[in-house]
Parts: structure tokens; sequence; C-alpha cells
């Protein structure tokens, strides 16, 4: 900068950096008191320049979620197997016996996924044949990757659906978008605020009078992002604060629909393969014709999203058209059209509308087909699908909020061959004192005298131990009481029972007896009425084979970790910050129910180490792909540490608070008591050297055995002064 005539140059290329808009081509030095709309001001005190320019001149600000700021990991695998395993044993007393057997076997590693998944049934007994048959229910290969947000699979699927279309079952190959590969993702568009600030403030947003987060905000313009994830009507209100006190607040009425994708933002799933029929009763019964279903979602703006749904399969052609899109703040209205040809042309269209608020929650859907209407699921079932179909229902906190939610619904379904249901939902419940509740629910079907009542009061006592009773009459008009206590056993192990008992005309019991283990889940009782009990047990886990080593754990539906620490014993572990256990007598700790796609903080304590045992790392972040497993490794090392006693050129010990350093490393430390010292990371041959009271350096040498696995005691030792030692040499 420099100050010339009463006006100040500074060069472009640092006014262009500073936001300053300059003419195009402008290099040299400027003058600022000349550019229009600046106004320059200086500081002598702090050397400083102010320039003030219009607020629109900044940089926008994104004042986006305020999580933690934890930056997305790519999950990762390691190589292994999984067995998961529930068998189910009953013995009626006017039956045959029967165990089942539920088994999934998968490998896993960075290249996806492959699991098959099926029971073994057992019949024996008098009363029957008896049998032995293997149902094998899906077998699989997935890749996912997150960074693209897709999933690749090849073999048994369920191919996606929207909600005017169907899923079926192939056998074929699937490539689908997969939007829970990256949970930091908020799909659907939420509330948006843009504003400015013409000197540093503090932005506080409040949601239906709550505080939901507060930002820190620099001059100049700036869009708020960071709303929480809502659904429905409500008001925001946005107050921005500066150094002054000054307040302005601005309130925003908004209605936010997470069934619409955000502006730009794709969905879809293509699916190819054979139909698959009679799943769960024929292992291989896929259809001889090959079919395809594919579905493609986009929002295009931030209330309207469109969708198109295919379906093709020997003489099956289908096509259809949908949108999604909100109404100012009045709710999402949803449309759809589709059209198929099959022996003839058939249609089928639908409308929907929701509205949620705090207060209430209301959904209305219509749907209605032709008779020549055919998809993939009405191949081989000829009428499946219904003519017509509406249903309403309604969620409302109509007394008053903390006085219950009712809820309300409506379902009537047409058929062809004009047989027509009507139902009919009325519910409530009600939070009361000491967490207890109560609930009650009429079902009935329109038309005809039948009907069923049901009313519940549960009441919780403690953490674990729950009490319930209530009445119940059912369509044929017969009424029971109920009756049951329950103690849940401890997610980390522990006992749990059940006891129920309903009076009536046929009373009914029952009792379950549970413990969960640090391996599996054992279950059993007996349930029934008099002269038709039936006995029954169940065990349930998980056995994983990794890292040369074989785990058994409670059951494992998602993901999980090992965390290794090289062959130490008994050191603690924490997942997200929570302790899970310790390293068994190999060295590792199976944590069993990790969330996948998540990065999540694994850290030991190295406490419990031996003090010659150095860990450079002791906290790693780490994300787990979807169904498989990871080896978090803590690097630990054994190190040559001693004790040494040191005595100055005079025989006695140092002072207290004397700094000694090793001469090969560069460490340093203080002597303590007795002239004690510590050090680690030390070689065979060591020599140390300090300073005396009387200013005299001094050095030490001493040797260590390479074998040596605890801290060595050494000393003392009394030290050489350094020109003494010279003098001899």
């Amino acid at each position: 900068m420099n100050y010339r005539h009463d006006n100040y140059y500074v060069e472009a290329d640092v006014l262009s950096k500073n936001n300053i808009r300059l003419p195009a081509g402008t290099v040299g030095q400027v003058n600022v008191n000349r550019l229009p709309e600046v106004s320059a001001e200086y500081d002598p005190s702090q050397q400083q320049l102010k320039l003030t320019v219009p607020v629109d001149w900044l940089p926008a600000q994104r004042v986006t979620s305020d999580g933690s700021g934890t930056e997305r990991l790519v999950p990762s695998s390691s190589l292994g197997l999984l067995f998961n395993y529930n068998a189910y044993y009953s013995s009626p007393s006017n039956g045959d016996d029967s165990l089942s057997a539920w088994m999934e076997q998968r490998v896993f590693s960075d290249y996806g996924s492959f699991s098959n998944t099926g029971i073994d049934d057992i019949m024996t007994g008098n009363h029957s044949d008896q049998y032995h048959r293997y149902r094998r229910f899906d077998t699989y290969w997935r890749y996912s990757d997150s960074g693209r947000m897709i999933s690749y699979q090849a073999g048994d699927l369920v191919s996606n659906s929207l909600t005017w279309s169907h899923s079926v079952r192939m056998g074929g190959v699937r490539i689908s978008r997969n939007f829970g590969l990256r949970p930091d993702i908020v799909t659907y568009p939420l509330l948006q605020y843009s504003g400015s600030a013409a000197v540093p403030s503090t932005l506080d947003l409040f949601i239906n009078g709550y505080k939901a987060n507060s930002s820190n905000l620099n001059p100049g313009p700036f869009t708020l992002t960071n709303t929480p994830y809502l659904n429905g009507a409500g008001e925001a209100t946005v107050v921005t604060t500066d150094a002054q006190g000054r307040r302005i607040a601005t309130t925003i009425p908004f209605y936010v629909s997470n069934t619409l994708l955000r502006a730009g933002l794709s969905d879809f799933d293509l699916s190819m393969g054979a139909l698959r029929h009679d799943y769960g009763f024929r292992n291989a019964a896929y259809a001889s014709e090959p079919a395809f279903s594919g579905i493609y979602r986009y929002g295009l703006t931030n209330w309207l999203t469109l969708s198109t749904h295919v379906e093709t399969e020997r003489d099956l052609y289908l096509a259809g058209m949908g949108a999604d899109f909100t109404v100012g703040r009045w709710g999402t209205l949803s449309s759809s059209y589709t059209q198929s040809e099959r022996d003839g042309r058939g249609q089928q269209y639908t409308l929907g509308y929701s509205y949620y608020t705090r207060l209430f929650g209301l959904n209305v859907q219509h749907a209605g087909r032709d008779q020549a209407y055919r998809d993939l699921t009405a191949v081989n079932n000829e009428g499946r699908l219904s003519r017509q179909s509406n249903q309403a229902t309604l969620s409302s906190q109509l007394f008053g909020k903390g006085n219950g939610t009712v809820g309300a619904g409506y379902f009537d379904i047409q058929s062809f061959d004009r047989s027509r249901v009507k139902l009919l939902n009325l519910s409530y419940s009600r939070q009361l004192w000491q967490s207890s509740s109560v609930y009650a629910a009429l079902n009935k079907t329109l038309g005809e005298d039948d009907y069923s009542v049901q009313i519940q009061f549960v009441m919780p006592f403690g953490t674990r131990n729950t009490a319930s009773s209530g009445v119940q009459r059912d369509a044929n008009g017969n009424y029971s009481a109920r009756v049951g206590m329950t103690h849940s056993a401890p997610t980390d192990g522990g006992f749990g029972w059940n006891l129920a008992y309903a009076a009536g005309g046929n009373p009914y019991q029952q009792g379950t007896l549970s413990w969960r283990g640090p391996y599996n889940l054992i279950q059993g009782g007996v349930y029934g009425n008099e002269g038709n009990s039936t006995r029954w047990g169940e065990l349930s886990g998980s056995l994983i084979y990794m890292d040369g080593g074989l785990y058994a754990s409670n059951r494992i539906n998602d993901a999980f970790i090992v965390v290794d620490t090289a062959g130490y014993a008994g050191v603690p572990v924490k997942y997200e910050n929570q302790l899970v256990g310790a390293t068994n007598g190999s060295g590792h700790l199976l944590v069993p129910w990790v969330a996948s796609n998540y990065p999540a903080k694994v850290e030991i304590d190295p406490m419990p180490l031996p003090a010659n045992v150095d860990t450079p790392n002791i906290e790693q972040r780490v994300s787990v792909k979807e169904g498989s497993g990871i080896v978090v490794k803590f690097p630990v090392r054994n190190v040559l540490s001693a004790n040494i006693a040191l005595r100055n050129s005079h025989g006695r010990p140092l002072a207290i608070g004397t700094w000694i350093t090793d001469e090969y490393s560069g460490a340093a430390t203080i002597s303590g008591h007795d002239g004690l010292a510590y050090f680690s990371n030390l070689r065979t041959v060591n020599r140390l050297h300090f300073k005396q009271e009387d200013g005299q350096t001094c050095q030490v040498a001493f040797s260590l055995p390479a074998t040596a696995r605890m801290m060595v005691s050494v000393g003392p030792l009394t030290c050489q002064l350094t020109a003494q030692r010279d003098k001899d040499e």
C-alpha cells in the first residue's frame, strides 16, 4: 500500500483477492479512493487500511450442517467368513416334534460379499411322516460403490419399486442407487433461508419455537442449510445478533416433504433376470423367459420430482410416468399413469395427497385399474390385482398436546369379481404417569356385524421390567382378559423372562426364559392351553473367521469389527466413546454391532500395557462396508525402557528436577527422588548427559540386553565429568 496526495494505492491483484470489483484488465496500483461504492479509512494504531464495500460484493457463505465436522471415510472390508444361525425346536403335546435351523453363509472382502440363506427342517414323531429337507431362500453377490452411491447385485434379488408399482423376486442382475451408502447425505429438500449480514453476527435458528442450532456469520450474503431433518409443515425463526446486541428476527413458514428428491438428485433401479416362483417352498423355481424391471426418479426442482417405470417379460410390456410435488405449504400431491400391453391394453392410475403438521398427519391414496392391466406380479397370477383401492389414514393430537394421539384408518378394496372389502380402524394411545401408557383400538369390517376391540395398559418398572394388562374382543364376539410380566435380557448379557395369561373360554398361558451371553442367545419356554401345550427352545448366534481367528457372537445382521492389539491381552477398547470390552488372550476383541458406512471412532486404553510397550496410535476412525467386517490393527511394539538411578560426580543422588538428555535420541526428562530417571525407546548401548548443581557437565553410559521384555532397573551410576573423561582419553 502507498499513500500519495491524500489517496491510498493498493495493488490490483491484492484488491481482487479481497473481493474488490475492478474493471477488466486492471493491473498495477489502484487508487482505492476513486473506486465507485468503496470508502477507505486508515487505522494508524493497527496499521490497517479498512475498505467498506457493498454487502453483495462479499463472498457468499453457506451455513452447512454443524454435525461434528467428521470427514467422510471410504468404507472398507477385510477378508472373512460369517455363519449366522437360528435353531428352533418345538414339541407339541398333540403333534410331532420339529427342528428348523435358519442359516446364512457369507464371504466378504473389499470386492463385495457373497451370501446364501436357507432353512433346514426336520420333522420327527408318530403323528405324520418323518422328513428332512432344506429350503434355500437367497443366494447372491453384492458390491457397493459408496463414492457413486451405486450397488451391484447378481443372483437372487428383489427389484425396487415406486409407490405406484410393485417389487418382484428374480434371479439375475441388479444395478441400483443406494443412498444408504452415504448416511451424511439428505436426499429430500430441506428448509433453506438466504440473507445478508452487514457486520459479524451470530445466527440462531428456531424450529417451531425450539432452538435448533447456532452459527457464526461473517459480513456478506449467506444461505442457511443446516436445518434439522424435518417433515411436514412448521415455522422457522431466524435471529441474527451483531456485536452490539442488535437483533433481527425473521419468521418463515415452511413445508418439507421427505417423499421428494432434492433438486438435481436421481434415484434408479435396473433389475433383469428370470422371475422366481414359490419362494420359500421350492429351491430353484425360475421362469424360462427373461424379465426386466426399471425405475427412475429425478428431482427436477425442490418442489417437483418426476418418476418413470418400465417392465417387460415375454409378451408383457408396461410403462408409466409419475410425479410428486408440494402444493406450497399445503402438503404433497402424487399422481401416476401406467399402461400395459398383454392380450389387450390395460391402464392404471393413482392419485395421492398427504399433509403433516405437529398436530396431525393426513394421507389419502386412490388407485384404479381396468381388467386388462397386468404387471410382473400378475404374469402367473391372473386376477391378483384389485380393480380399485382407496385408503385414508389420519393421526392427530385431537385433544391437545400431551393428551394422547388419535388414529383413524379407512381401507376400501374392490375386486373384478365385484367383491368388496371395507375396513375401519380407530385407535387411541396416551402416555400416563412414570412412562406408563394406555392403548385402545377398534377394527370394524363395514357392512358386516363383526368387529374387534382391544384395550391395553403397559407399566414399566425400572429399566427392564414391564407389566401389562388388557381386555380383548375378537371378531366372533369372544372376550378375554390378559395379563403379562416381562423382564428383558440386558443387551450386554444376562437373563430375561416373560409370563402371560389370558382368561376366557379357552384360557391361554405362556412362559419364556432367555439368556443372552457373549456368544449367543438361548431361549425356551412353553405356551398353549389346557391339554394342548407346546414346549420350545431356540438358539441363535454367529461365528466369524477373520484374521486367522475364530470368534463367536450374538446374531450379526450388518457390520462388525475385530480389534487387534498385536497379541496383548486385557487392553480396554472403546467404540464411539463407549467401553465395549477388553482384548482376549490373543489380543483380539470382536465388536458385533457396528453401523455400516458410518465413520466410527475406535480407541484403546494403553494403561494396562507393560512399561516397555509403545503404542504410537491409540485412536482410529473406520467405516465398514455393509454386511462385512474389518480388522482394526493398533500397532504395539516392544521398546527398551529403564529406570536409572543416577549419581553426581561426588557419588550423591542427582538433585530433584535435573534435566537429563539421551545423546542418541535427544529425548529428555528430569530426575526424581533418589536421582531416578525413566527413559523409553532406548538402545542396547546408551549414553546420558546432564549438568550438576555446580554447573559441570556429566555423562554416564550403560548397556541393556536386547531380549529385555520388562522395564530394567539400572544403577546407581556415578557420572564422569566431561572434561575429566576427555583428559583421560
